[in-house]
């Protein structure tokens, strides 16, 4: 189980690195997922007369829209950078559709590639091409500020009551990594979020994006603060997000697979997470 814990711990795996940059004077740390060893060639896509990316707009702070009805959001930033880096700016299109939408519009030929947060599986893995993952979700535990848990986390919720939501991903991979802490289940994030503000839990494990928002909400009253990690695992949180693209059409995967390692080796792709997750969930 020890070994289990110091894989999950392990946030960037080899050949990645993260990167930090100073936000009021504090260093923010932010990821990198894409390993600035590899050697892709910049590719040719001058014989494309377009390339439309599709999207949603139900999904903040990744795609959604704004107070004036614009189309804004960390993915349709990202393609944008994609399109710019790759010199086809002109040539690039961003239509939001239903999500429900997204995967046969891309089957009928009305989009050459998906920025929407479709989950990779054994399903989509047959039915897509996907660029690599250029973020993932990180699970977090968050603390009251003045009753911190030191680090290393793990050797510390032997004597900890740990909230976390009933039937969740956390819930399990909490139980599988975490074995020595109390669990206290709660039917929602919101009843565990206000036991953790209220002092009733010692911490609590969940999503680390979302608990990024929750940390600077009224909801939270400046209560709490994250503490250890941050935690991924492929097998309870997924692989991330990519872009997906039909499966004929590898080419443009390996497009954006090059776009994206340059978007990081210049420092954009930390633009971009500062401007989305002002608290960082990394």
């Amino acid at each position: 189980m020890r070994w289990l814990i110091l894989v999950v711990v392990c946030l960037l795996g080899p050949g990645s690195s993260s990167w930090s940059a100073e936000v009021g004077g504090e260093s923010v740390a932010t990821p990198n997922f894409v390993d600035q060893h590899q050697r892709i060639a910049k590719p040719d896509l001058a014989g494309r007369q377009r390339i439309r990316f599709l999207t949603s707009t139900d999904y903040p702070p990744f795609n959604f829209l704004d107070g004036e009805g614009r189309l804004t959001g960390f993915n349709v930033d990202l393609a944008r950078a994609i399109c710019e880096e790759l010199d086809i700016l002109a040539r690039c299109q961003i239509e939001a559709l239903p999500f429900a939408d997204i995967v046969p519009a891309l089957k009928k030929g009305d989009g050459e590639a998906i920025v929407a947060g479709l989950a990779m599986n054994p399903t989509t893995r047959a039915e897509f091409a996907f660029s690599q993952p250029y973020f993932r979700y990180p699970a977090r535990f968050v603390v009251r500020k003045d009753r911190p848990i030191e680090s290393p986390i793990a050797d510390r919720l032997a004597d900890k009551v740990v909230g976390v939501t009933v039937g969740s991903a956390h819930a399990a991979m909490l139980g599988a990594f975490f074995p020595t802490a109390k669990v206290q289940t709660y039917p929602d994030r919101f009843q565990a979020l206000n036991a953790m503000r209220d002092g009733k839990i010692d911490a609590y494990f969940g999503d680390g994006v979302s608990l990024s928002f929750w940390l600077e909400s009224e909801a939270a009253g400046d209560c709490c603060a994250f503490a250890g990690g941050p935690f991924l695992s492929d097998r309870f949180l997924g692989e991330g997000l990519s872009i997906a693209v039909r499966p004929n059409d590898a080419a443009l995967a390996d497009a954006v697979d090059y776009a994206i390692a340059q978007l990081v080796a210049k420092g954009r792709m930390t633009e971009l997470m500062l401007r989305y997750f002002p608290i960082s969930a990394f």
